[in-house]
C-alpha cells in the first residue's frame, strides 16, 4: 500500500516544521537534521524547481527572504543557487546572524531524500508554472520514497495534477478543500461527503472562522481523516489543541512540542 510508512508511527504525530526551522535557517539539511534529533518523526518542507529543472527545497518562490541572493527561484539554475547563503537571513534572539558564512545551502529534494532516508516527508508542491509534479515524482522513486511521502499543495490546480499524476500517492487537502470541509460541516452536509485526501493540515483558524474546533476534528475522525495543526510554536496552543484530539503538530520548535508530548505521557 502506498504511504505505509507515512501512516505508521504514534500518535499524534510530531512534525519539523522546514525542519527546526525556529532554531536553524528553514529548509537546510542541517535544520531538518536538527528536527530528527529535537524528537521529530516527520519532516515538513517545500519544494519549486530551478530554470535547468532540478527539484530544490525551498518555500518562497523567491530567494530574497532566506539567503544573500535575489529573484526568483526557477530563475537560477542549480550551480547558481548553490552559490547561495541559505542561513544568510536567519537571525537569532539577541540580533545576530549566527549562520551567515557557515557553508548552509539550498539543498536539492535528493540531497534530502539520500541523507535522512528513514523519515517520513510532507513535501508541499508550490511551484504552479511551469508544472513540477512529474519531476518532484521521479526524484521520490529514484530514492523510493512514496510510501514515506504525503504531498501537499495551498493550491487547487496543485493538487489536481498531483493527483492525476499519482493517484496512489498520499495527498492532504487543498486550500479549497479545507474550505469545502468546513462549509459542509457548518451546513451539515456531510453526509455521503467523499474526502479527497487523508489529512486535513490546518491552523487552528482563518480569519475569524474557527477551523479546528470540537466539532471539527470529531467529523474528521468520524471520516477517517488526521488533523494536522499547523504552524504551532505556543506551548499552551499546543495543550489546548492536543486536548481537542489533533493528529499532529507542525512546529518550528520541535524540541518544545516533544517536551509537551513527553509531560502528556505521549512519548518516552
Amino acid at each position: 500500500m502506498s504511504g505505509t510508512r507515512y501512516l505508521e508511527g504514534p500518535r499524534p504525530r510530531l512534525f519539523g516544521h522546514r525542519g527546526a526551522s525556529g532554531v536553524m535557517p528553514e529548509n537546510t539539511l542541517d535544520a531538518f537534521a536538527a528536527a530528527v534529533r529535537a524528537g521529530a518523526e516527520r519532516l515538513e518542507l517545500d519544494v519549486h524547481a530551478t530554470a535547468d529543472g532540478e527539484i530544490v527545497v525551498m518555500h518562497d518562490d523567491h530567494v530574497d527572504r532566506t539567503t544573500d541572493g535575489s529573484g526568483p527561484v526557477r530563475s537560477f539554475s542549480l550551480a547558481a543557487l548553490r552559490r547561495l547563503d541559505a542561513g544568510y537571513r536567519f537571525r537569532a534572539p539577541d540580533g545576530t546572524y549566527p549562520y551567515r558564512g557557515r557553508g548552509l545551502g539550498v539543498p536539492t529534494l535528493g540531497e534530502l531524500l539520500e541523507a535522512i532516508p528513514d523519515v517520513p516527508l510532507n513535501i508541499e508542491v508550490k511551484q504552479l508554472e511551469p508544472p513540477i509534479e512529474a519531476a518532484v515524482l521521479a526524484t521520490l522513486d529514484r530514492f523510493d520514497s512514496r510510501d514515506r511521502t504525503l504531498l501537499a499543495a495551498e493550491d487547487g490546480t496543485i493538487m489536481t495534477r498531483i493527483r492525476a499524476a499519482a493517484p496512489d500517492v498520499l495527498t492532504s487537502f487543498s486550500a479549497p478543500e479545507v474550505a469545502e470541509f468546513i462549509y459542509r460541516l457548518r451546513d451539515g452536509e456531510l453526509a455521503g461527503y467523499r474526502p479527497p485526501g487523508v489529512a486535513l493540515q490546518v491552523p487552528p483558524s482563518f480569519g475569524e472562522v474557527q477551523i479546528i474546533t470540537e466539532a471539527s476534528v470529531a467529523a474528521a475522525h468520524a471520516l477517517g481523516l488526521e488533523i494536522h495543526a499547523w504552524t504551532i510554536n505556543d506551548e499552551a496552543e499546543m495543550e489546548r489543541l492536543l486536548e481537542l484530539g489533533v493528529d499532529a503538530l507542525m512546529t518550528d520548535f520541535p524540541a518544545h512540542a516533544f517536551e509537551v508530548l513527553r509531560r502528556r505521557g505521549l512519548r518516552r
